[in-house]
């Protein structure tokens, strides 16, 4: 087990409020909400950041706790669907009496548990979403961790040229998420010069896109970027080798799991690129080499497949963020808890955690900056192009 400045990213001072909280403190678990969904269309991404969560959860416990406490994860199904995510997060807030929680994977999910989070002043930590909306609509009780569409296409704005784009089409999933992730891209690659051809959506559960792709198909793009989860992306890719339809291909989102698709798309997947904010398969490249490669063999002595690693490091990091929130609250009062989010500043296994403010004044959310990269599948492996 890694030390707690290792495992945290804290210093002395800060590792000492983990360990220990004040006299007369309550001794009972600190408990913390985490909103996923563990069924329905996203069940395997939100799969994997419960189990990262719980790894950060299992690795905080075992030093100690926070404020000498130990922590609690109060894990909830929200089902892939956006009313669901918002009962689960009343029920955290109201039943389970969480004072911060954690989620709640995809953009719509996340949009429709912010009310609930103004309504009861609760801070929720965001270790997923990307739409744009979530951090700019004056939610202050919102702190995410993952880059906004808008973050990512920012990142990627310095390769367009290298890549050569010259005429880009998309296909997006129909919600929130892929819709911010067209617009946030396609208003910058028409800053750099790169024409915008097709915009196609298809439903979150769709299953057989042909239709779409027979127009892209026949398209004068030389680009297709795409926005959707893994299953759905190994769908596309088949039914894009089936078709015959051979252009370059970028995915957005950070959430592709690019292994699972190498082991469920084949060679189908051969040739694509992926925007990801983690590189597991070169952790000495990673801001944290240390941290990640702790969290990797942790992963793999809990007998998971090492293609979840790039989902679930980011229910880890969550996880470790909030602990670090609380800590310097020195309290488990959702009110300052909140205020604490804004001094956390720690190495993630993506990038330095420390949060800006984004929205409207006096009622701004929290966001943090990852690292984002781009990897391509070459003949079944993940590897860097060279730009």
């Amino acid at each position: 087990m890694p030390s707690l400045t290792l495992g945290l990213g804290l210093g002395v001072g800060l590792a000492l409020a983990l360990a220990s909280g004040p006299a007369g403190a309550e001794t009972g678990p600190i408990r913390i909400g985490v909103n996923e969904p563990l069924t329905g269309p996203f069940a395997a991404s939100g799969t994997y950041v419960v189990n990262g969560a719980k790894i950060a959860a299992d690795e905080i416990n075992a030093q100690g706790g926070v404020l000498g406490r130990r922590i609690e994860l109060v894990i909830e199904d929200n089902k892939s669907n956006p009313t669901e995510a918002a009962a689960v997060a009343e029920k955290l807030i109201t039943s389970d009496k969480t004072p911060v929680m954690m989620g709640a994977w995809g953009s719509s999910l996340t949009l429709a548990v912010m009310p609930k989070l103004a309504d009861y002043e609760t801070p929720m930590l965001v270790e997923t979403s990307s739409s744009g909306k979530i951090t700019t609509s004056g939610n202050p009780y919102v702190f995410r961790i993952s880059p906004p569409s808008a973050l990512e296409a920012e990142a990627f704005a310095p390769m367009v040229e290298k890549i050569g784009l010259k005429k880009v089409d998309f296909i997006v999933i129909n919600n929130d998420w892929g819709r911010g992730a067209a617009a946030d891209f396609a208003k910058m690659l028409k800053d750099k010069g790169v024409a915008i051809g097709l915009v196609e959506t298809m439903d979150q559960g769709a299953q057989d896109m042909s239709a779409q792709l027979a127009k892209l198909k026949g398209s004068d793009a030389d680009t297709i970027m795409i926005t959707s989860a893994v299953d759905q992306l190994t769908l596309l890719f088949k039914q894009m080798s089936a078709l015959g339809l051979k252009k370059r291909v970028i995915t957005t989102g950070g959430s592709q799991n690019p292994d699972q698709i190498i082991a469920q798309a084949g060679g189908a997947a051969d040739g694509t690129l992926h925007l990801t904010t983690f590189l597991p398969w070169y952790p000495e490249k990673t801001p944290n080499p240390k941290a990640t490669a702790y969290f990797i063999e942790e992963w793999k002595k809990r007998g998971f497949q090492f293609a979840g690693v790039t989902e679930s490091f980011r229910g880890y990091d969550g996880i470790r963020t909030i602990a670090q929130a609380i800590a310097k609250a020195g309290s488990t009062d959702a009110a300052r808890i909140k205020a604490a989010f804004w001094s956390v500043d720690f190495t993630g296994l993506n990038g330095q955690i420390r949060f800006a403010k984004s929205g409207p004044a006096g009622r701004e959310s929290g966001q943090s900056k990852p690292e984002i990269y781009l990897i391509r599948i070459d003949g079944g492996r993940v590897v860097m192009p060279e730009l």
